[in-house]
């Protein structure tokens, strides 16, 4: 059975860094895109970053120059680096990643989210 598993959300004073982490875990082959959204209270779920196996990635321009996102690919592992951070950045984020696994019966290819970890920037 496949898996995300997140962590390394928190407090932290505007202006401060957080380092987030996802690991994904099971019968894996291979993983596509991996990613992180958020959803604030009240609002959509958004967009932060995705990266591609091959290390292309893409951000809106709310947290560009400020939140990095990166992976390695040996441990099936996506982190997201949050500098500067803001009060408007507080939200519950979710890792994404489409997967590649392997079933009884051969592959298969599913999208899994994360259970999400909170981010609280205090202002």
């Amino acid at each position: 059975q496949v898996q995300l598993v997140e962590s390394g959300g928190g407090l932290v004073q505007a202006g401060g860094s957080l380092r987030l982490s996802c690991a994904a875990s099971g019968n894996i082959f291979s993983i596509d895109v991996m990613g992180w959204y958020r959803q604030a209270p009240g609002k959509q779920r958004e967009l932060v970053a995705t990266i591609t196996s091959g290390g292309s990635t893409n951000s809106p321009d709310s947290v560009k120059g400020r939140f990095t996102i990166s992976r390695d690919n040996a441990k099936n592992t996506v982190y997201l680096q949050m500098n500067s951070l803001k009060p408007e950045d507080t939200a519950v984020y979710y890792c994404n990643a489409d997967i590649l696994f392997g079933t009884t019966w051969g592959r298969s290819r599913r999208n899994y989210w994360g259970q999400g970890t909170q981010v609280t920037v205090s202002s």
